[in-house]
């Protein structure tokens, strides 16, 4: 018995340091995946305004800031870590400060407006709309369901042969404006799943230690006892008559 339990003793031991090792692995490969994003947010120069007191700003105003915030929260349904908001380092290089960049434009473009010009009268699905200048709210657009619920204004809110909504999608959401939600997107991504691959690499690293010592301490609990033989006494044979 006690050669088996050195043996799974062993064993133990053996995946503890295959757990180390791929602990190790999977912690080189984040931190270079780190080290990238890091350098591709140096490169792209994108950083977070704060005020004197740390606290975040949109056009100089925490009012701005909070509006934007509440947009990502609220409507987005993403869990900001105020952690990952540093006013000692606003490059955006983390997950909430990308969806944070994400949201401000977001936010602007919802609440921006788009000047129309109509050279000529237009008809459109029964209605006239004569030729002038019109300013079309962003954030207006859409179902009376959606607008009503701060939803209004996205892409698919617009009907694009709309004579007016057309020409403002296109203005509002413009390729540059996708392009950016794009690389944040990525951005963002790329930044929850190297957090995640930091997790891995711990519980990996837990994993490994466990089986360490419990291969170890199995071993050690039975040291010596292969060599104890267990003897059974004797009967002396009993004569009957």
């Amino acid at each position: 018995m006690a050669k088996r339990l050195q043996t799974l003793g062993v064993i133990l031991a053996l995946f503890g340091l295959g757990f180390f090792a791929a602990s190790g692995y999977t912690f080189l490969q984040t931190s270079a995946g780190a080290d990238s994003l890091q350098a591709f947010s140096e490169a792209q120069n994108v950083t977070l305004s704060y005020n004197e007191d740390g606290q975040l700003i949109d056009r100089g105003t925490t009012e701005g800031a909070a509006a934007i915030t509440a947009l990502l929260e609220d409507k987005w349904g993403y869990p900001v870590k105020a952690s990952e908001l540093d006013p000692n380092d606003p490059l955006v290089n983390t997950g909430s400060e990308y969806m944070y960049q994400m949201a401000t434009i977001g936010f602007h473009v919802l609440h921006g407006t788009q000047t129309i010009v109509l050279d000529e009268p237009v008809e459109y699905d029964g209605e006239t709309f004569e030729a002038g200048t019109y300013e079309v709210v962003v954030n207006e657009i859409g179902s009376a369901d959606r607008v009503d619920a701060g939803l209004g204004g996205y892409w698919t809110d617009f009907d694009r042969s709309h004579p007016l909504e057309g020409p403002a999608r296109a203005g509002a959401w413009s390729g540059t404006a996708h392009g950016l939600f794009g690389e944040l997107g990525v951005g963002a991504v790329t930044a929850n799943m190297l957090t995640v691959g930091y997790g891995i690499a711990g519980i990996l690293a837990g994993l490994g230690a466990f089986a360490l010592i419990a291969g170890l301490g199995l071993m050690w609990a039975v040291k010596g006892d292969e060599d104890v033989v267990v003897t059974r006494p004797t009967r002396e044979p009993v004569s009957v008559g």
